[in-house]
């Protein structure tokens, strides 16, 4: 039964399991309209994005042949940014996700591509397809869930480490593509358990190691050195670093937005024995949180401004999710839950908020509440209800 880490109230009380087995066929039904639906608007959407990505791309980096003028690295620094955060977030990780699969374009699946990223791809499709979006928010079987640095919950023990966690949790958002393939790896549970001598660990850590040295000899030697020239190989090789600076911060920023605001519920791990189909679309609605904004800020994204409506059809197209939004939401509504969106800078405000709040004993800043965690306002509208007391109490609920 799906089971809401301790709290006061469970927002799930009121639901019986013929609700929620009620609740997961409309949602079932909502999937299936857009697998009948999707066609040639979508794949024309995604061969586009590609096409227009890869020129922005190129033109950026030509651009960089003469940055040592400070207006030209300006624009092909921005423009650089702009492609490796799309490559990243609209096109890689969903392409990763099989959203196109169905076009059946060997170039275009998720079985042939490789992204931008120091992860290689399978790593990170077992990862993240395989156990974040089976386990989400899970405590103790989702490692998305802090990516093993962080405290994420009150009912995590508190240790003295965690008062670095501020600190290593923005440098870890600095060098997000290298943390991300240190955890994709299992780099610190396999150096806890002392197994790096384990053949297999030993050949997943020879492909991480090739991907980052191809990487890093494509954005820090092979595009600085056609800049030499013009004598731009210094600022080319500045601009490639803050692209991919930048590129880092942006998507842990929207990963933090969709997984870490206060009020995202997490779960017991005894949630996923015997849970239903129901029960598992249940737990994706109440352990994510959506970004309220513009066309430019969902593409932005990759459409991860859509959190919810991803982990519920993590398979559909991306630009299918502002379709499906508002009948997500009626069912929220119909079934009395807690629909959590709101603006970017609220979001990620009340994600680093909750870093911090955990980083230090309980009840030593203050708890979530409307003023100090804004995101628990919908950016339309005052979830009903008290602010709620996140403090540990003797478990109830489902």
């Amino acid at each position: 039964m799906t089971t809401i880490q301790k709290q006061a109230q469970s927002p799930i009380a009121h639901l019986t399991p013929e609700d929620i087995e009620q609740l997961g066929k409309e949602l079932d039904a909502i999937r299936a309209e857009v697998i009948e639906a999707r066609g040639a608007s979508d794949a024309a959407y995604i061969r586009k994005l590609i096409k227009t990505q890869r020129s922005l791309e190129l033109g950026s980096r030509i651009v960089l042949l003469a940055s040592i003028f400070p207006p030209a690295w300006l624009v092909g620094t921005a423009g650089l940014s702009v492609a490796k955060i799309l490559e990243n977030m609209e096109i890689g990780h969903n392409v990763l996700h099989g959203q196109w699969d169905w076009m059946r374009d060997p170039k275009i699946h998720s079985t042939t591509w490789e992204w931008d990223m120091a992860t290689p791809a399978a790593d990170w499709k077992h990862s993240h397809n395989e156990l974040h979006h089976t386990y989400t928010n899970v405590l103790g079987k989702d490692n998305d869930l802090g990516y093993g640095i962080m405290r994420v919950d009150e009912e995590q023990t508190w240790h003295p480490m965690y008062l670095g966690q501020p600190l290593w949790s923005f440098i870890n958002a600095l060098f997000f593509e290298y943390g991300i393939a240190a955890y994709d790896l299992e780099l610190g549970a396999t150096i806890k358990k002392k197994k790096l001598k384990d053949p297999e660990f030993q050949r997943r850590l020879k492909g991480v190691l090739s991907k980052i040295r191809k990487q890093a000899t494509k954005d820090y030697l092979v595009h600085p050195a056609l800049s030499i020239p013009t004598g731009s190989f210094l600022p080319t090789l500045a601009a490639n670093f803050t692209a991919n600076i930048v590129r880092n911060l942006w998507s842990n920023s929207i990963i933090m937005c969709g997984h870490f605001p206060e009020g995202v519920e997490t779960f017991e791990k005894r949630s996923i024995e015997g849970e239903t189909k129901g029960e598992w679309y249940l737990r994706q609605m109440l352990g994510a949180a959506n970004i309220s904004g513009s066309k430019a800020m969902h593409l932005m994204s990759g459409n991860l401004s859509h959190q919810i409506e991803h982990h519920l059809f993590p398979d559909l197209p991306s630009n299918r999710y502002a379709e499906v939004a508002p009948k997500v939401r009626a069912l929220f509504d119909k079934y009395g839950l807690n629909y959590h969106t709101a603006p970017f800078p609220k979001q990620l405000y009340s994600a680093w908020h909750k870093v911090v709040r955990l980083s230090l004993p309980n009840g030593w800043l203050a708890e979530t509440k409307v003023t100090n965690a804004p995101a628990l306002q919908d950016d339309d509208r005052r979830a009903e209800g008290a602010p709620r007391d996140r403090r540990p109490r003797p478990a109830r609920g489902r």
